[in-house]
């Protein structure tokens, strides 16, 4: 089974009230979510989104039908994609316990890959994140 996942998370501030997006597409099915989860940095609202993702993309499948499948995550977060990639390091000690989560998380797949996609082809993520944080209205966002 092939899965497509979207993330965006985001910061109003930096830190500040932060909001996660997951669009989650499995079996013809699609999922979205969006939350509030308090205060934060923008990088770590992208990771959360991550985290949360996997989390919701398993307990949607089983866990016996989450093994088998092969995930692909699509975020706007150059530098968390490239963190998961291992072609960037960690220099964030915040982000660091949130990698380690997000590894774990790959565990419970046959396989996951992270892929950047610009944020204007992560749009309905995006959106998802705006609508949490600003009730949609972009001119207060980032």
């Amino acid at each position: 089974m092939n899965i497509i996942i979207h993330t965006d998370g985001g910061s109003i501030g930096n830190p500040g009230p932060s909001a996660i997006g997951a669009v989650i597409e499995y079996a013809g099915k699609k999922k979205t979510y969006a939350e509030d989860i308090g205060e934060g940095t923008n990088n770590e609202a992208e990771y959360e989104a991550l985290a949360f993702a996997l989390k919701k993309t398993k307990a949607l499948l089983g866990g016996k039908n989450a093994k088998k499948a092969k995930v692909k995550c699509y975020a706007d977060s150059q530098l968390m994609v490239n963190q998961l990639n291992h072609n960037f390091k960690l220099n964030d000690k915040k982000i660091i316990p949130l990698f380690v989560k997000v590894w774990n998380l790959m565990m419970e797949y046959k396989s996951v890959e992270f892929a950047y996609l610009p944020r204007e082809n992560n749009q309905e993520a995006d959106g998802l994140v705006k609508s949490v944080i600003n009730g949609g209205k972009q001119d207060k966002f980032f």
